[in-house]
């Protein structure tokens, strides 16, 4: 699978605006700075792996009509995203509970930062 550029462009900035919405969630529901900057690395690495792979396959779909085709990529990737962040939360944190909670927490806020990036990004007419 040859890089592309751009895809990779795209998930480095997405993954910048994403880490800092799991940073603000982790700390606001678990209150330790700590622990949550540890959640953010960690997720950042990850995601950027599962996003790269998720925007790969939306990619090469042949699905015409653009502005479902970015509401239904902002759904599947917040279904990765959200698993990812639960299961490190509660990894780090050591409570499912409190993994759930983070995890919950951002569905909305990251769905409208994802959605806004998405068409940001369509901008640019994105070729293999």
């Amino acid at each position: 699978m040859k890089i592309s550029k751009i895809h990779l462009a795209k998930t480095i900035s997405w993954r910048v605006i994403g880490t800092l919405d799991t940073l603000i969630f982790a700390w606001l529901v678990s209150g330790n700075l700590s622990l949550s900057i540890d959640i953010s690395i960690i997720t950042t690495f990850t995601k950027m792996v599962w996003y790269y792979i998720h925007e790969r396959v939306w990619f090469r779909s042949k699905y015409e009509n653009h502005e479902r085709k970015h509401i239904y990529k902002t759904f599947t990737w917040r279904a990765i995203g959200s698993l990812d962040t639960i299961i490190f939360s509660w990894i780090i944190l050591g409570d499912p509970m409190l993994g759930l909670s983070i995890g919950l927490a951002e569905v909305v806020t990251k769905m409208i930062l994802y959605y806004f990036h998405e068409k940001i990004w369509f901008k640019f007419k994105i070729s293999n």
